[in-house]
């Protein structure tokens, strides 16, 4: 019995200290994020990107995080200025961190290529623009059409390197604007102030630490 007693109270240590070497030390350091004064939440349409995004399984291959420069070449690949810091995902459920990158980190997608035009022709198949790419294709979140076809006001995109037949162009589906909207977005290039005290602001119901 006394046996028993030993082996409860050491695995109800082990928990204790994995929750509060996981959980109760981590919170105590970055609990209170400051939200930087230069990141917008998610419009409707951005945010309804990023749910193509999750569902899309874009994280299996791209990570959302430039690491410290000290430690890696992230900086120097041109993937963002900086190393990014818990306040550049304030907004972010869930998060997108990423582990692989069999593609190119994209938290800053949004600074290395703003063109629409780049984004749909890339979804729609990327070896139109770079020919030894591996990433999968999305045709299924476009409409191929006759050029002639696109009415005023309709927005229509050619595709480069020979992926539709001469007069074709494709019409992108409201995910395939919204997913383009959400990786424009992506733009964690503002400095980080040091030293600034932060202020109150209120972020879905509950007060925020934000950066003045």
């Amino acid at each position: 019995m006394t046996r028993i007693w030993l082996l409860l109270i050491g695995v109800l240590a082990i928990i204790v200290f994995a929750t509060s070497l996981l959980v109760v030390i981590p919170n105590t350091m970055i609990g209170n994020v400051r939200v930087p004064k230069q990141l917008a939440p998610y419009t409707p349409q951005e945010a309804r990107g990023r749910e193509v995004y999750v569902a899309e399984g874009c994280v299996y291959c791209h990570s959302q995080q430039v690491r410290d420069p000290v430690y890696t070449s992230d900086k120097a690949r041109g993937w963002g200025p900086r190393a990014t810091v818990p306040a550049d995902y304030i907004y972010d459920k869930p998060h997108q961190l990423g582990t692989m990158r069999t593609g190119p980190d994209l938290i800053n997608i949004g600074v290395r290529q703003p063109s629409e035009q780049w984004h749909h022709t890339h979804l729609f198949n990327p070896r139109s623009l770079m020919a030894w790419s591996i990433m999968p294709a999305f045709p299924y979140l476009y409409t191929v059409r006759d050029s002639s076809s696109i009415k005023p006001g309709e927005i229509s995109y050619s595709v480069a390197g020979g992926k539709l037949p001469p007069g074709k162009v494709i019409v992108p589906s409201p995910d395939a604007d919204a997913l383009v909207a959400y990786l424009k977005s992506l733009k964690r290039t503002y400095p980080v102030p040091i030293g600034d005290e932060p202020t109150e602001r209120s972020i879905g119901g509950r007060s925020e630490h934000t950066m003045p």
